[in-house]
């Protein structure tokens, strides 16, 4: 990262082992994100130039440290994008988002992540050639050398990201999931409910991105068709009995089309100096909060609103009096990737229930990354997941 949307491929020196828990990975694939969109442009000022992005990584270990006994060079292996050392109290409870050992407290922050700005610790990412993982003995997920990478690489964020998103969306049994945004997340979420026997409904404005969504079982709504009063919300309660979905899941966050006053306020802040733009990132009221009004007024009273979409910022108004009446429940966080890990492991070893093989719309060079990154965020060319092969 060289500055506000400037992605750039250098050379950088080699990772050494720095710790004795340590391992040295040579990346054989490495995925884009949508939330790489936000040190993109929205987080821009907490990122420096010579940043090292990316947080979705697996490959080959190339080196071991003295302590680590879990993994050996030559093993194949998965990153969760949390760095956590799966010992501290945090870690414990299975709250690997949260862990003790490299939470961020001068900047409020949990864990720190991969490639992720100093606003998550400045740890260099994986969108690289090689790659130091701390905590050799825990953080790295071991998988088989069967299969291409993609059976395998969502390990990282995507599936843990949807599945968590899922579990607290606590869908009834025969209830209804409404899944808002198709990108990556919101996608693979929908996948995980039709799997799971709810009925889903996918909400997104991009029609490929609905066609993949619907190839596997969703209902659909192209957010530019919707016409009159009540917008999604209006619709989903028609496809309800007129009672709203029993769970929502927002896979949109700050990234969704809102206010053009919001997005010129961030668009303005990028051009700050990074001492004026990083304050007013964490505290004013510029998120696009379309995505989470549209959760809670399409959820049905007394359901569950699961936010999977990042969001920032402190001062946007929530709807609390919408929220208190509908008694909506509303469960978030990074997802704690560790946690869930080893149970998707074993559904992915025999089998490819999510359609993971093939889901990926581009595998692009590391040397295309700078116009991958402008394509991702405008959603071009078909463009919802990149894996890049250093």
């Amino acid at each position: 990262m060289a500055g506000h949307h400037n992605m750039q491929v250098t050379e950088v020196p080699d990772p050494r082992i720095e710790e004795p828990t340590d391992i040295i990975i040579r990346v054989t694939s490495t995925g884009l994100c949508g939330s790489d969109l936000h040190l993109y442009e929205t987080l821009a000022a907490f990122m420096e130039p010579g940043d090292i992005v990316g947080h979705e990584p697996m490959g080959i270990v190339e080196e071991v440290g003295a302590d680590v006994t879990k993994v050996k060079v030559g093993d194949r292996v998965v990153v969760p994008f949390n760095v956590s050392c799966g010992s501290c109290w945090m870690c414990d409870q299975k709250l690997f988002s949260q862990c003790e050992t490299t939470q961020n407290p001068e900047h409020g922050t949990g864990a720190s992540f991969f490639g992720y700005s100093k606003l998550y610790g400045q740890v260099p990412g994986g969108q690289a050639e090689y790659l130091r993982v701390p905590f050799g003995n825990f953080l790295p997920v071991k998988v088989p050398h069967e299969h291409s990478d993609d059976r395998f690489l969502f390990l990282s964020d995507v599936l843990p990201t949807a599945w968590q998103g899922l579990k607290y969306a606590a869908v009834p049994d025969g209830g209804t999931l409404l899944v808002l945004g198709a990108g990556p997340i919101g996608d693979m979420a929908a996948r995980m409910g039709v799997r799971a026997g709810h009925r889903v409904i996918s909400v997104d404005r991009v029609p490929e991105r609905l066609a993949r969504t619907a190839a596997f079982g969703a209902e659909t709504i192209n957010f530019d068709e919707v016409k009159g009063d009540g917008g999604v919300a209006a619709v989903v309660r028609e496809m309800t009995d007129g009672r709203g979905a029993d769970s929502v899941i927002d896979a949109v966050g700050m990234e969704a089309h809102g206010s053009p006053v919001a997005q010129g306020v961030q668009k303005f802040v990028g051009l700050l100096p990074d001492a004026i733009a990083e304050p007013m990132m964490k505290k004013a009221g510029i998120d696009r909060l379309a995505a989470l009004h549209t959760a809670i007024e399409a959820v049905r009273r007394g359901g569950t609103v699961s936010l999977s979409g990042v969001y920032g910022g402190a001062v946007d108004p929530m709807p609390m009096f919408q929220m208190f009446d509908k008694q909506v429940q509303l469960r978030m966080g990074q997802a704690n990737v560790r946690a869930h890990t080893d149970e998707l492991l074993s559904m992915l070893v025999e089998d490819d229930p999510f359609g993971v093989d093939a889901f990926a719309t581009h595998h692009l060079p590391l040397d295309e990354a700078p116009q991958a990154y402008k394509h991702f965020q405008k959603k071009e060319d078909g463009m919802v997941k990149v894996v890049f092969k250093p």
